[in-house]
């Protein structure tokens, strides 16, 4: 599998299965899509903005939620092993992704699986086993948080320098040093601690000592 970044802004993701399992794919996709989920009941879970629909969808009627929502991913997550095939084919047929939550290992063309993520403003890593280790999955996403801490604003920062450098058609060479020393300098990482303002003062007195 190779890992992709997908924009679900403006788009919808249908969850099949209102399970522990159904609330936390629509917690992740609510985020950013209109997510629905479908089922006839609800785990006591925090499904996050994601509308939840009463119903009990059936390998002859799942179809029929794929093609009223047109959903851009269908996720299928209930414990019935008919009414997930019958998501899986309705989303192939409809042409969306899908996710099936009850498969982990070798999967078909099309399909996708969701990575624990974690995000830091508009920095985001994930990581994934393929399905064979969840709890390696879980901790290794808990390692990265701390890792990333800050990660956020500094990308505010350097998408500030980058574009204020191409205004000032600097050249491409020299926009890609001036930002790699940025990123590189543990005082401007510890400005940030302190407001973009103090870290681009920073910034580009670390910029200054690069042309020098």
């Amino acid at each position: 599998m190779i890992p992709l970044l997908h924009d679900f802004d403006g788009e919808t993701v249908l969850v099949v299965g209102g399970g522990a399992v159904g609330a936390r794919k629509a917690r992740t996709f609510a985020r950013e899509a209109r997510t629905v989920v479908v089922s006839p009941e609800f785990a006591d879970r925090d499904f996050g903005d994601a509308e939840l629909v009463r119903a009990a969808p059936s390998p002859e009627t799942v179809a029929d939620w794929v093609g009223r929502l047109d959903p851009a991913l269908v996720v299928a997550a209930t414990n019935d092993a008919a009414v997930n095939e019958a998501a899986d084919a309705a989303a192939r047929d409809a042409g969306a992704l899908v996710n099936r939550a009850d498969r982990s290992g070798g999967r078909d063309a099309g399909s996708v699986v969701v990575p624990a993520t974690v995000r830091d403003g508009p920095v985001v890593a994930a990581v994934a086993t393929g399905g064979a280790a969840p709890a390696l999955s879980k901790d290794l996403r808990r390692r990265i948080e701390s890792e990333i801490e800050g990660a956020g604003p500094m990308a505010e920062l350097v998408a500030a320098i980058r574009a204020d450098l191409k205004a000032a058609e600097v050249a491409p060479t020299e926009r890609r040093d001036a930002v790699r020393a940025v990123v590189g300098s543990s005082d401007v990482w510890k400005a940030l601690q302190d407001g973009l303002s103090n870290a681009r003062q920073e910034a580009n007195r670390v910029m200054e000592a690069t042309n020098d």
